[in-house]
């Protein structure tokens, strides 16, 4: 009973203290209202941030009749006066109370935290999406790449930032202290954005090989006990191997094409011998694209898939059969690229082309793709067993890709992409010939 008492009294004093902090209209005692904000948050249970955020939607919105009233005003005269009017009454105060918590100490990171809790409640609460818009909005503009600051994270960096390496990588699972020393060796580089007020917490990094030629498989690449290359005139090709995203309260706030833009010119000018930037990135969703029936998806116009493809998809599912065998029951029985049967290679290639060279565009396109196609990439190679770990047959039965970044027409291929046009190799198209 006591608990229950303590656990009230937490969520009334983050409450009180978000009405003091809103209410204040001089600045001499921001501060201290934003610290107690952030401390009484703190203390507030998984239940009571739902209470919390839902007191925002309540108190901290708009106000309806002042919005509709400045709305006609503006479209009856649209001059400086009326604009500005309606800005301000139709901007939520939610987003005058964050910029005020930010005042607080360590306040940047307690607004990423709270976004981070949020987003943890979003598909049960969708009716706090108001507050998520908000939150996002300001950190977008808190964490716009002109703010943030690009390092190299050598071994030589602080431990708790290689620390957070291990913790975030997404990609290759970094196996120890071990191989995170090969991945910062003369022939590896990684480079991470940091903001000014998060010194120490890299918020997005990416590791890159270089190497003679293009890959066309991650073992060697994340193999801890491979030789390393210190010659730099054997550095022919940058490959973009892994990228990660640190902090889950900053999901949305575009940052990673930014980051592998700066890399590819710094690399650039250390390395004139660099010819190629290039990717070499898993394919995620393939084979539950393919069990689903491979379909386009939305927002791709169906006239993509011409007739002949379109038959050469209905063959190709129909030699991989995998409605009469689930692709997890298929591994299990031993399945693996280098025992498949050549109609099994031909299709899943094909399907893959399909999938990344078509049907990238909509909403249900592969994310990597999206990410990389959007900014400025060309689909370049499609890559047969690059990636025998366990997880890469499970999701894409090893297939890897190659995206390759052309510096001098990235700005076109992002113009394109944006426009519905997906920019592909012959290589690629010829997966798709029919």
């Amino acid at each position: 009973m006591l608990e229950l008492i303590t656990k009230t009294r937490h969520l009334s004093k983050a409450l009180s203290a978000v009405q003091r902090l809103t209410s204040e209209r001089g600045e001499s005692n921001a501060v201290s209202m934003a610290n107690d904000v952030i401390e009484n948050y703190r203390k507030l249970t998984k239940d009571q941030h739902v209470k919390f955020f839902t007191a925002l939607i309540d108190k901290l919105s708009p106000n309806p009749a002042e919005v509709m009233a400045a709305s006609q005003a503006f479209a009856a005269e649209a001059n400086a006066r009326n604009y500005i009017r309606l800005q301000k009454v139709s901007e939520s105060p939610r987003q005058e109370f964050m910029r005020r918590l930010n005042r607080g100490l360590n306040g940047t990171a307690a607004v990423v935290e709270m976004r981070r809790d949020l987003l943890q409640l979003l598909d049960k609460k969708p009716e706090l999406a108001a507050v998520d818009f908000d939150m996002r909005h300001l950190l977008s503009s808190w964490f716009n790449p002109g703010f943030l600051k690009m390092h190299r994270v050598d071994w030589k960096s602080p431990a708790e930032v290689l620390e957070k390496l291990i913790q975030h990588e997404a990609v290759h699972a970094i196996d120890g202290w071990d191989d995170l020393r090969r991945r910062l060796q003369p022939d590896r580089r990684c480079f991470a954005f940091f903001h000014p007020q998060l010194p120490n917490e890299p918020l997005i990094f990416v590791e890159v090989a270089l190497l003679p030629e293009v890959p066309l498989a991650i073992a060697p690449l994340v193999d801890k006990k491979a030789e390393t290359v210190t010659q730099a005139q054997q550095y022919k090709v940058a490959v973009f191997y892994s990228i990660s995203n640190c902090e889950p309260g900053l999901r949305g706030v575009s940052m990673g094409n930014f980051l592998i833009k700066r890399v590819a010119e710094q690399l650039h000018q250390e390395f004139p011998s660099l010819k190629t930037f290039i990717t070499l990135s898993p394919v995620p969703g393939l084979i539950e694209w393919i069990a689903a029936g491979a379909h386009l998806g939305d927002g791709v116009p169906p006239d993509r898939l011409k007739p002949a493809l379109k038959s050469k998809r209905d063959s190709a599912l129909q030699a991989l059969g995998l409605n009469a065998q689930s692709w997890a029951e298929r591994l299990s029985s031993g399945w693996h690229p280098d025992n498949a049967s050549a109609k099994e290679k031909e299709a899943l290639l094909c399907l893959t082309a399909i999938y990344l060279g078509l049907a990238s565009t909509g909403r249900e396109g592969n994310p990597v793709a999206k990410f990389h196609l959007g900014n400025g990439a060309k689909l370049h190679l499609i890559n047969w067993a690059g990636d025998l770990s366990r997880k890469g047959l499970r999701q894409s039965a090893g297939i890897m890709v190659n995206y390759l970044y052309d510096l001098s027409s990235v700005e076109d291929n992002h113009e394109r992409f944006v426009n519905g046009e997906i920019m592909y190799s012959r290589a690629v198209a010829k997966l798709m010939s029919v």
